[in-house]
């Protein structure tokens, strides 16, 4: 499997976070597996599939942006308010400081 032709850039992580959440991540191309509907749906997380195409939306402009402290400088986390009930969570992991790969996709229902 030639994991680059596997991957589909959806953004690139802006060097503005790293001031605003205290931490040093290197500006890198953000990708996404093409195999990441297919995920989706063996976790069944449907709700996300029709988010998918708006992860470069998300990335560039999230309504909150967070890193969780148990994987401090590892990974961030962005967070989109599509509707008064979706919330909409993108989580991305650096890696072999090529690029930062998207980890997972979730939305929430808000009652």
């Amino acid at each position: 499997m030639d994991e680059k032709n596997d991957l589909i850039k959806v953004g690139k992580y802006d060097l503005r976070y790293n001031e605003l959440l205290s931490i040093d991540i290197e500006e890198l191309d953000i990708f996404r597996s093409k195999g990441l509907p297919a995920h989706m749906v063996k976790r069944k997380h449907f709700n996300c599939l029709k988010y998918i195409d708006y992860l470069p939306e998300i990335i560039e402009n999230p309504d909150y942006v967070g890193v969780n402290p148990n994987e401090n400088d590892k990974s961030i986390e962005f967070i989109k308010k599509y509707s008064k009930n979706v919330l909409v969570g993108v989580k991305l992991e650096k890696m072999v400081n090529i690029y930062m790969f998207l980890r997972c996709m979730i939305s929430k229902i808000q009652r």
